[in-house]
This record gives structure tokens, C-alpha cells and sequence, in this order.
């Protein structure tokens, strides 16, 4: 369903036509048309009064809009996973912020990815204490080639349009 189609359904469900809503609004009743047309997108001040006039939450029908504008970008996704490879935060934060609104899905790639980036430095902080304290290197060279396969993997995953996963994550952001 559009948020046009969302739209007139709530309209039509409340009883109003789409002269009275275009009166209640301050907007023509040709605008009200070319919404639940979907011929035009509607600004969120027409969506605010639309929503006033309809009596419904403003964030019932800007949500619905926001998320049915947002694209399909598995080249993106993957990219976002292959930031992580040197278990920086920085490069999958800022790809995250620069395309979160763009981007379908995007929330959970980020977030996944950068629990597994968390997750890899505590475990690499623990290594380094035992590095210190008892086990020595291999521990952090196999932590390393560990990230690195599974950031390797999960990109590819992605690209394919198959379900990834990050084993041993500990969940930090939901």
C-alpha cells in the first residue's frame, strides 16, 4: 500500500470526502487527488495537516512514506560490511549516517556490523591481556584472520541477496 492508497483508505474509513478533507487542510482538492493518486509526493506540512485533519499521528503516515521511499542497495550493504575488515568503527558509522536515509535495511546492517566490530575488540582487549599475562601472539593473529573471513564472507553474502551472519556477537546497539 502507498501512502497515497494509506491515505484515502483513512479517509474514506472516517467518512470524509475529498472536498471536506481538502477544506479541513487549507489545500486543493486537486493536491488531495494527485496524493491519493500518487501522483505527487506530498511535503510532510501537507502530510502534518492531512494527518491533524484525519485525527491520526503525523508518524503513522511520515513513517509509512520515509520507508516506502527507501531503495534496495546490496552493493552498498556489502560495502558496509567490508568496512569493518580492519575492525574500525569509524568507516561503517559514517557510511551508516551518510546513507540511513537512502538506504532500505541499512539500521540492522550497521548495527550487526558494528556489535561484530565491538565485540572484536574486547576480545582482541582480552587477547592482549593474555597476550601479556599467559598465551602470547597466536591468539591475536587468530582473532584477526578470524574478523577478517567473516567480514569477507558476510559482504559477499550480502551482494548475493543471502542472509549473513556474525558468529560469537555480543548484541551493544539495538
Amino acid at each position: 500500500m502507498t501512502i497515497g492508497e494509506k491515505i484515502k483508505a483513512i479517509r474514506i474509513q472516517k467518512g470524509l470526502t475529498q472536498e471536506i478533507l481538502a477544506e479541513k487542510t487549507n489545500v486543493s482538492t486537486r493536491t488531495i487527488q494527485r496524493i491519493e493518486n500518487n501522483e505527487v509526493d506530498p511535503r510532510s506540512y501537507t502530510l502534518e495537516k492531512i494527518a491533524e485533519a484525519l485525527d491520526i499521528n503525523f508518524n503513522e503516515i511520515s513513517s509509512f512514506q520515509y520507508e516506502h521511499t527507501k531503495k534496495e542497495d546490496t552493493t552498498l550493504l556489502a560495502l558496509l560490511h567490508l568496512s569493518g575488515l580492519f575492525i574500525f568503527l569509524f568507516p561503517p558509522i559514517l557510511i551508516w549516517l551518510w546513507k540511513k536515509e537512502e538506504v532500505k535495511d541499512i539500521d540492522k546492517h550497521a548495527k550487526d556490523v558494528i556489535n561484530f566490530q565491538i565485540t572484536m575488540w574486547i576480545y582482541l582487549f582480552i587477547g592482549a591481556l593474555l597476550l601479556l599475562i599467559i598465551i602470547g601472539l597466536p591468539i591475536l593473529i587468530f582473532l584477526g584472520i578470524f574478523s577478517s573471513i567473516i567480514i569477507v564472507l558476510n559482504s559477499i553474502k550480502v551482494l548475493n541477496k543471502q542472509p549473513y551472519k556474525y558468529p560469537f556477537t555480543k548484541q551493544f546497539l539495538k
